[in-house]
C-alpha cells in the first residue's frame, strides 16, 4: 500500500479535513522560507548579507504591491458605487448576459453584491450591463 493511500485512509476514518495548499506566497510564508534557509545553511559558507538584504527588500516589495492592488480594488468599488447611484432618476437602456434589451428609468441601486445593480422598470440590472444614459424627458 502506497503512503499516498495510507494517508487518505487515516484522514477518512479520523474525520479530519484534507488541508488545501496554499497558492499564493504571502509574507509569513515568505518569513517561514527565510527562517529555513537561515537555520539550514552551511557554517562554512554563510549566506551573503547581499542576498539577505535583496530578500529582504523582495518582501517589503511584494507586502506594498499587495497594498497598492487591496486600494486599486477598493477605489474601483467606490467609483462603481458612484455611478450607479448617479444613474437614479437616468432614463438607462441595458442589455443582460442572456441578449435582453431594454430601457427605462432607474429608480433605485442596490450595493448588495459585488457589482451594484441598478432598478429598471422593475428590473434588477447589473451595472455592467447598462449600455447607455439619455435625461428623461419632461411630460
Amino acid at each position: 500500500m502506497s503512503a499516498d493511500a495510507i494517508a487518505a485512509s487515516t484522514a477518512s476514518a479520523s474525520g479530519a479535513s484534507v488541508r488545501t495548499p496554499v497558492q499564493t506566497m504571502d509574507s509569513n510564508i515568505f518569513m517561514q522560507l527565510l527562517v529555513t534557509q537561515l537555520k539550514n545553511q552551511n557554517p562554512s559558507a554563510p549566506m551573503d548579507t547581499n542576498e539577505m538584504m535583496a530578500q529582504t527588500v523582495q518582501l517589503s516589495m511584494m507586502e506594498k504591491m499587495t497594498e497598492l492592488t487591496t486600494s486599486s480594488k477598493e477605489g474601483f468599488s467606490l467609483q462603481m458605487r458612484s455611478a450607479a447611484a448617479q444613474l437614479i432618476g437616468q432614463s438607462v437602456g441595458y442589455t443582460l448576459p442572456d441578449g435582453t434589451e431594454g430601457t427605462g428609468i432607474a429608480s433605485a441601486v442596490s450595493f448588495n453584491g459585488p457589482v451594484p445593480t441598478v432598478t429598471v422598470g422593475g428590473l434588477a440590472v447589473p451595472l455592467d450591463s447598462v449600455t447607455g444614459l439619455t435625461t428623461p424627458s419632461a411630460s
